[in-house]
């Protein structure tokens, strides 16, 4: 599971002279390793920190907390893995996770192929609090340690098969969670009466709980670009934002429409034609060798000129093991599109309370333009 991400991340580290590494961001370590620890209630009190992965040249090292164990065990049946685990929860002492992990380290760092690496890669930002005595300890050696912070992500935005199937299949849940939306969507209901309805017939399809975002707004709120659905009621005419992403095998979905409790009126589907149109461009613009800024600064355009405001956020970004990975569709962006990207585009028009539309797809870049990922119904009646 995720070998290939393996194979051109130790190609990417032995290229830049990293004889070992500590990788610290769970967006890393999902990539890298396919484990995702469950998301539904937080991390695990008794765990010193989220799941880190050691590498030590040639091998990767699962490290965590023994809650964990059983979950993370079928990594060490990868012939290049391992796992780790630590002792966090006991009733036979106080409970000391940090001093547990930072043993477990420790005998990883002695047991190490290279026994005193020269350079050692680390994820600084992500690096938890409770493996501090770490940085000591090689410092100690005489190891240097390297900042190798973002050093995945232009590697995380073009998608592998194996990944492409976790992405698809995620997006299979939100076309299934926006169709209950739809049917949900009439006046006298709540935002989060919609949310619900989605979000239920998401886990009916999934046989599980899923964690989902993002977004389920009424127009006439005073911020209706976006936010969690609460009790506010739908009136006849009123337009309604619904942006879904779902997690599942450690992957993100995303994607958006609008619905109407009703019949929307003549301002209404102008505005609605508008960010369709401008959707359609968008997606007509997807191609490898293209500049993601320029995708974002056509959209804008076309916006502005059929007299609407422009929107306040991107016009898009990618997406995989975070909801939000490169490209982005920015004004300042320079990145560009390549094959196996996975592209979502969201223009929108808002009239803060009054009224508002966004739609977004997923767009899977192909050597010759794009494949849409995304089904979901985004008509108006």
């Amino acid at each position: 599971m995720h070998e290939e991400q393996r194979q051109r991340a130790g190609h990417l580290l032995h290229e830049r002279g990293i004889d070992a590494a500590l990788f610290a961001s769970p967006a890393s370590i999902t990539w890298l390793t396919g484990f995702a620890p469950p998301v539904q209630t937080g991390p695990n009190p008794f765990a010193a920190a989220p799941p880190l992965l050691w590498w030590d040249g040639s091998h990767f090292i699962l490290i965590v907390g023994d809650a964990l164990a059983g979950l993370a065990a079928p990594f060490a049946e990868e012939p290049d893995g391992a796992v780790v685990a630590y002792l966090g929860y006991t009733i036979e002492a106080p409970i000391d996770s940090a001093s547990h992990l930072r043993k477990a380290l420790r005998q990883l760092w002695s047991h190490s192929p290279t026994s005193r690496p020269a350079r050692v890669g680390v994820e600084s930002w992500a690096l938890p609090a409770a493996v501090g005595g770490l940085l000591a300890a090689t410092a100690a050696n005489n190891s240097e340690w390297v900042n190798i912070d973002n050093w995945l992500a232009p590697l995380r935005a073009i998608k592998t098969a194996e990944e492409l199937a976790k992405l698809c299949e995620n997006f299979r849940l939100t076309d299934i969670g926006h169709a209950a939306a739809r049917r949900a969507t009439v006046a006298g209901v709540r935002e989060i009466d919609v949310w619900l309805a989605a979000k239920t017939a998401v886990e009916a399809a999934a046989g599980g709980r899923v964690p989902m975002g993002n977004d389920c707004v009424v127009g006439y709120r005073a911020e209706n670009i976006g936010g969690w659905p609460i009790d506010h009621l739908l009136r006849p005419g009123d337009s309604l934002i619904v942006d879904l992403s779902t997690i599942q095998h450690g992957y993100w979905s995303d994607s958006c429409a609008t619905y109407i409790a009703g019949e929307p009126d003549a301002r209404q589907r102008q505005l609605h034609q508008v960010v369709s149109d401008a959707l359609a461009l968008g997606a007509g613009m997807l191609r490898p060798g293209v500049v993601a800024g320029e995708i974002d600064r056509r959209l804008r355009q076309y916006i502005a000129d059929a007299g609407y405001p422009v929107y306040p956020h991107h016009t898009g970004h990618g997406v995989g093991v975070t909801g939000h990975e490169a490209p982005r569709l920015t004004p300042y962006s320079q990145e560009i599109l390549l094959p196996g990207m996975v592209i979502m585009l969201e223009p929108g028009v808002y009239f803060p309370g009054e009224t508002g539309v966004r739609l977004e797809d997923a767009f899977l870049i192909t050597e010759t333009g794009a494949e849409r990922l995304t089904t979901h119904d985004k008509s108006w009646p």
